[in-house]
C-alpha cells in the first residue's frame, strides 16, 4: 500500500535527508560483515599458489593459505568460506573419480579449516568442473551431459564433502533431481544436519570467465552448458527451478550471476521468503575492481553494489570482496 502524503510544502521528504543522523535513522536496508560468504580458491599443485591475472587482488592459496584465510575471516566478523579447488590436471579425468575422493584437496581443507577455525561455517562446491577433463559440472557421453549418471556422482561427492565436516553444500551443477538425491543420501548417512544452498537458478552467463580461469577449467570446456544452466532471457523458470529446489529439500538457494540478476533476486524473495544469496561473480568483480584499481569509479562502489543486494531482497552474498569490506565496515 502507497502512503498517502500531505502535499508540498507540508510534506518536504528532503526533511528525514538532512544530516547523517537523520539519513541513518531512516535507512531501509544496510550491510555487515555477517552477510558476506568469502569464496576462496585451493591448491596443492606446486607453482600455482599464484595472483589469478583476471581477478587482481585474488590468489590461489595452499591448506595453510586457507586455514589463515578463515583466522581472517573469523576476525573480521564474516562467518562462512566456499571453497573452489584448482585441482592437478593429472587428476582430471572424463570419470570425475577425484571428486569424491576422501583425500581430495577440497576434503582435506575443510577438515583443516574446522580444526583450526570451528566457529567458520566452510561451503562446498558440489560440480564436476574441477576434476572433469573436459571442464563440464557433469559427465559427458559423445557430447552429451549425462543427467542421471551426474546425479549419482554428486551424491557421492557430497557425501565425502560431509565426511569432511563441511556445513554447507553448494550444488552448482544445475543437474535435474540432485537436490533430492542428495537430501536423501545425506539423512541415510547419518548427516541429516549438514545444509544444503542450492544454485537454484544458474544462469549461462559470460560472466563466469575470471572463474573458469581461477580453477583451471577455461582451457579444457568443450561446448558451453547451455544445455543446463538457464537462459539469461528467462525469468518464470527461475522462480520453477527455486520451488522444486525447495521442495527436494534445500535449506536455502542461490541466484548466480548476482548483479545482472537483481530482478530474480527479488522475486525469489517476493515468492518464497526463504534464506536467498547471490553470487557477486567473477566478471562482475573484476568489472569492478580493474575500474578502481584504474581510477575511473571510487572504491565506493565496491559497498554499493553489495547493498544493491541486500536492497533486492538477499540475506547474503558470496563475493571476493569480502574481507575488503568486513575491514572497512570494522573501521
Amino acid at each position: 500500500m502507497l502512503p498517502v502524503l500531505a502535499p508540498f510544502p507540508t510534506t518536504r521528504l528532503r526533511r528525514m535527508r538532512r544530516t547523517a543522523a537523520l539519513r541513518d535513522l531512516a535507512q531501509e536496508n544496510a550491510l555487515t560483515a555477517k552477510d558476506l560468504i568469502w569464496p576462496l580458491f585451493i591448491t596443492d599443485v606446486p607453482g600455482a599458489d599464484a595472483p589469478v591475472a583476471s581477478m587482481p587482488g585474488v590468489q590461489r592459496l595452499t591448506l595453510e593459505g586457507a586455514v589463515r584465510a578463515a583466522e581472517t575471516a573469523a576476525e573480521l566478523g564474516i562467518p562462512a568460506i566456499c571453497l573452489f579447488p584448482y585441482t592437478d590436471p593429472s587428476l582430471r579425468t572424463e570419470a570425475c573419480e577425484e571428486a569424491w575422493n576422501p583425500e581430495n584437496l577440497s576434503n582435506k581443507v575443510i577438515r583443516a579449516v574446522k580444526a583450526a577455525v570451528p566457529e567458520v561455517a566452510v561451503m562446498t562446491d558440489i560440480a564436476l568442473d574441477p576434476y572433469n577433463a573436459n571442464g563440464h559440472d557433469g559427465l559427458v557421453r559423445d557430447g552429451v551431459i549425462l543427467n542421471d549418471e551426474t546425479v549419482e556422482a554428486l551424491v557421492k561427492m557430497a557425501l565425502a564433502q560431509a565426511e569432511a565436516g563441511a556445513d554447507i553444500l553448494g550444488p552448482s551443477d544445475m543437474m535435474d533431481g540432485r537436490i533430492g538425491a542428495m537430501r536423501a543420501a545425506l539423512e541415510a548417512a547419518g548427516h541429516a544436519d549438514v545444509t544444503i544452498l542450492s544454485y537454484a537458478a544458474k544462469y549461462a552467463s559470460a560472466f563466469y570467465g575470471p572463474f573458469r580461469d581461477a580453477v583451471g577449467a577455461s582451457d579444457r570446456l568443450v561446448g558451453d552448458k547451455k544445455t543446463y544452466q538457464m537462459n539469461p532471457g528467462n525469468s518464470d523458470e527461475a522462480i520453477r527451478l527455486v520451488a522444486r529446489d525447495l521442495a527436494e529439500g534445500a535449506d536455502m538457494v542461490m541466484v548466480k550471476p548476482g548483479m545482472a540478476y537483481l530482478d530474480i533476486c527479488y522475486r525469489v524473495k517476493q515468492a518464497f521468503g526463504v534464506p536467498t544469496f547471490a553470487y557477486q561473480v567473477s566478471g562482475e568483480y573484476a568489472m569492478i575492481k580493474g575500474a578502481v584499481l584504474n581510477g575511473w569509479v571510487k572504491e565506493a562502489v565496491i559497498a554499493e553494489s553489495l547493498l544493491a543486494f541486500r536492497r533486492a531482497g538477499c540475506d547474503g552474498i558470496l563475493t571476493y570482496f569480502a574481507p575488503d569490506v568486513a575491514r572497512a565496515l570494522k573501521g
